[in-house]
């Protein structure tokens, strides 16, 4: 079965929770409505290796050639049923992708059941009663709120009902009314000296360069406003506390900063998503904050969320949640860019030349070395011309090919003095050296391999209008698209072979400016080398980032050679400490697709140091000279039980203090 056979089958369905971009059905039905397409999908989910009893609910997509596979254990059992698990299967390229929610406490949950199954399904009526039950409650009134086990518990309580063995009852009066608590928003806008987190992404992206616009949609006191203003940007925003005069207008970016996790009212902190999104032109940011189960139980619960000392409402998410939350509002595939920190792209030619330079690497441009001219005539020319010549040059090495006329800023000026690009090329390339040009192609084609294995790892939707760099690029590397996917997907299957995930590790550890590399195990950097990776690891780690976040504002990377686990870590003070400790880390499984998110610091976690920290740096770190001669005078004390994770700080600094009579502050060490 095709695409096109796809969708014809799927309109004809007489059955199913139609939505704008896919149908929901029950298996039952499915097979008594569609033998062929209930036949079809059942060789799909056994080559994906699922059992019968792993799914009961069909998402039949419209918009792209997929079924997702839903199990919803307790479908009969439970007027809402919460889901367990879900199995994406890519119908073109014959992938799965299976998300576990069976031990989530917020599941996405299950409504208006009556329209999956068949009139003839001896539950029909119930189900259809159940639905009646909720919407005179008034609980369809925002379907974009009701999509989790939890949102849907706070709304059925805040319309003055509880659920009662699956089914609606009006509460007993002295249940406590949390809807009539007010809270302290104002409280929570904070006063910075620095941007944002978010803002930051958008500056190490290139956003903030003075190409765009910004709307910060619930800005705050109005600071980050201020500073990208100082930097001659437009930026303007409003806040319903601290700006509440501000106008709301379009902005190419807007930037929807940990706002919704300070709204206790769940449609009011929908309506917040889709205000900002109405205004966003190319790209929304969003964010909110993320935190443990252990963090959240400091505080008292109130709604979906928490109340502060302060007696301000927070709402914390886990990634996934966030996510899911965000998808569900505006039926778009959010990019996690940092924990807790969201891009939607509204523009997707940007989206597409975003994902791709994500994935190229700084250009090492260096002065033209000149050799000798044999006709005068050329050399006045490049004489005369020297500069716009070597800007040529250099975007041809920020392309690794020829730039268009209208890649190149100078254009107009270049025409009149040479012509064309090409024959400004051929001029340059045989007076000057080109290995610089071939170095910068060769990583610009491996760029544009590992952007491509993302994109299938992602089964991202291959849209029509491709940006014109983006063809052009393939046509100089691979000649055309489908040559690029062909080596793209040879690449992402590469990774399933340990051997080779060994071999790569052993030859980037030797060609990384620094990294720790145990042999058959794990291979460790820092992420600012990430792209100077091989294409293989590189992409290896861009599809653990995918599951989580990216890895922007991570300070170690660990690559786990034989388990498919990438384990990432923030440190707190690794720019500034000899010794920094460790604050946040997330472990992914790729093979089961897992995370698991520890942070240390709360309850009785033993605080991990990184000693040795000059293994993992090079000179561009500023501290690299003074953490060198830190390691050094630390190694000449040769204290004892420095192996593995190295000493605990109490121990650490109890022997530096009573066996050597030492202390340390900053990078050196003093008399005690």
């Amino acid at each position: 079965m095709n695409h096109e056979q796809w969708l014809a089958v799927v309109k004809q369905l007489s059955v199913g929770k139609i939505l704008p971009k896919a149908v929901y059905v029950h298996r039952n039905a499915l097979e008594q409505e569609s033998p062929t397409l209930a036949n079809f999908i059942n060789d799909q989910a056994s080559s994906a290796g699922l059992e019968d009893e792993d799914w009961n609910i069909a998402r039949l997509h419209k918009d792209v050639f997929k079924v997702t596979l839903l199990n919803y254990p307790t479908f009969y059992d439970e007027a809402y049923p919460a889901l367990h698990g879900s199995t994406g299967i890519d119908l073109r390229n014959n992938k799965a992708k299976t998300t576990d929610f069976s031990c989530s406490a917020n599941p996405p949950i299950l409504h208006r059941k009556e329209n999956m199954i068949l009139a003839s399904d001896p539950a029909y009526e119930d189900f259809c009663e159940i639905t009646r039950e909720g919407e005179q409650a008034g609980l369809y009134d925002n379907t974009r709120i009701i999509g989790f086990k939890q949102s849907w518990e706070i709304l059925i309580q805040d319309k003055g009902y509880e659920l009662l063995d699956g089914r609606l009852f009006r509460q007993a009066s002295f249940c406590e009314d949390s809807s009539n608590h007010k809270v302290d928003r104002h409280k929570t806008a904070l006063s910075r000296d620095t941007l944002s987190s978010p803002l930051k992404t958008l500056a190490q992206n290139g956003y903030l360069e003075g190409q765009y616009s910004l709307f910060d949609y619930g800005c705050g006191h109005g600071d980050d406003i201020t500073e990208l203003s100082a930097h001659g940007l437009i930026a303007s925003g409003w806040d319903p506390n601290w700006r509440p005069d501000g106008v709301k207008v379009e902005g190419d970016l807007v930037n929807l900063g940990y706002v919704i996790n300070v709204i206790e009212n769940l449609q009011e902190r929908v309506e917040a998503v889709q205000g900002a999104w109405e205004l966003t032109r190319k790209l929304l940011v969003v964010s909110a904050m993320i935190a443990s189960e252990r963090h959240i139980s400091k505080f008292k619960p109130f709604k979906d969320g928490v109340l502060t000392s302060r007696n301000t409402f927070q709402k914390y998410y886990s990634q996934a949640e966030l996510q899911i939350f965000l998808e569900q509002i505006l039926d778009e595939e959010p990019i996690p860019i940092s924990p807790g920190i969201f891009y939607i792209f509204k523009d997707k030619d940007e989206e597409q030349l975003y994902l791709a330079n994500k994935q190229r690497r700084r250009t090492r441009w260096k002065q033209l070395v000149h050799k000798s001219v044999r006709i005068p005539k050329k050399q006045q020319l490049l004489t005369d011309n020297r500069e716009l010549f070597e800007c040529f040059w250099k975007r041809a090495l920020e392309l690794g090919r020829i730039p268009a006329l209208d890649e190149f800023e100078d254009s107009h000026t270049l025409q009149k003095v040479i012509g064309s690009p090409h024959k400004t090329f051929n001029l340059l390339r045989d007076e000057f050296d080109t290995s610089e040009l071939e170095h910068a192609e060769q990583e610009r084609r491996e760029d544009l391999l590992v952007y491509f294995a993302l994109q299938l790892f992602n089964k991202k939707r291959v849209y029509k209008h491709m940006p014109e760099q983006l063809k052009r690029d393939i046509k100089a590397f691979f000649g055309d698209y489908k040559t690029a996917l062909s080596e793209a997907k040879e690449l992402l299957f590469s990774l399933a072979e340990p051997e080779l995930i060994h071999n790569t590790c052993e030859q980037a550890h030797k060609e990384l400016p620094a990294s720790i590399f145990n042999d058959s195990h794990s291979l460790v950097l820092h992420s600012k080398f990430i792209n100077d990776l091989p294409p293989a690891l590189r992409v290896y780690v861009g599809c653990a980032s995918q599951l989580f976040s990216d890895t922007d504002g991570v300070d170690l990377v660990k690559i786990h050679i034989r388990s498919g686990k990438l384990t990432m870590m923030i440190y707190e003070g690794f720019e500034t400490q000899p010794i920094p400790v460790l604050r946040e880390r997330i472990k992914i499984n790729m093979r089961t697709r897992q995370v698991n998110f520890s942070d240390y610091g709360y309850g009785d976690s033993e605080p991990q140091p990184l000693y040795w920290k000059s293994q993992q740096i090079d000179e561009s770190f500023p501290d690299y000279n003074k953490q060198c001669s830190f390691d050094k005078r630390l190694a000449e004390l040769e204290l004892p039980g420095m192996v593995g994770y190295g000493l605990s700080p109490d121990d650490f600094e109890a022997i530096l203090r009573n066996s050597y009579k030492l202390q340390i502050k900053g990078y050196r060490f003093y008399q005690a």
